[in-house]
């Protein structure tokens, strides 16, 4: 059995949980999330937990049964606490600034500014003079998505640093040429 499948997602006050027909519906505080449940996997909810339970052995299902475990579990955060991922602009002239509430535009040294519009459920805020981006959301997945897309404008580069990066990001910069230095 799955190590992580096996342990019960604990349901907080303030959580409902409704099973229908192939689909989880999870609702709190802070939202709403709805997910279908691959076949061959049952969920069960006992007092304030739930359960998830693989109906064979098969190697797929397996895979499926801690997964699905971990998604729950996702969830459950998510409609309580919320996610939060942090992005950090490094480059001279490199900012961002929010127009509305769902356009996010960014200077990353291109010839004009990149107006990257946000997906529904997901709310920015900027910081640090524009240098530091916040992504705030209640599904984990999409969450992470938009930050990589927000990224993928303007990857860090691999000599000075240059770009978007996740904060506390880690990067391994090349040198430069060791040509004829005077």
């Amino acid at each position: 059995m799955s190590r992580i499948g096996r342990k019960p997602v604990a349901i907080p006050n303030g959580v409902k949980v409704e099973l229908r027909d192939g689909f989880i519906e999870i609702a709190g505080p802070k939202g709403r999330l709805s997910r279908s449940l691959p076949s061959g996997i049952r969920v069960r909810v006992e007092g304030n937990e739930i359960f998830v339970e693989r109906e064979s052995e098969e190697k797929k299902i397996k895979a499926l049964h801690g997964l699905t475990r971990a998604l729950i579990s996702n969830m459950v955060t998510g409609v309580t606490e919320g996610f939060t991922k942090s992005l950090d602009i490094v480059g001279v002239g490199y900012r961002a600034e929010l127009l509305g509430k769902d356009t996010l535009k960014l200077s990353l040294g291109y010839s004009k500014p990149v107006e990257f519009s946000l997906p529904q459920g997901i709310s920015v805020t900027v910081e640090e003079r524009g240098t530091r981006v916040l992504i705030h959301g209640i599904d984990k997945e999409l969450v992470g998505e938009t930050a990589a897309r927000i990224r993928r404008l303007r990857p860090p580069d691999s000599y000075k640093g240059k770009g978007i990066r996740y904060t506390g990001e880690i990067l391994k910069l090349k040198p430069g040429k060791a040509g004829a230095k005077k």
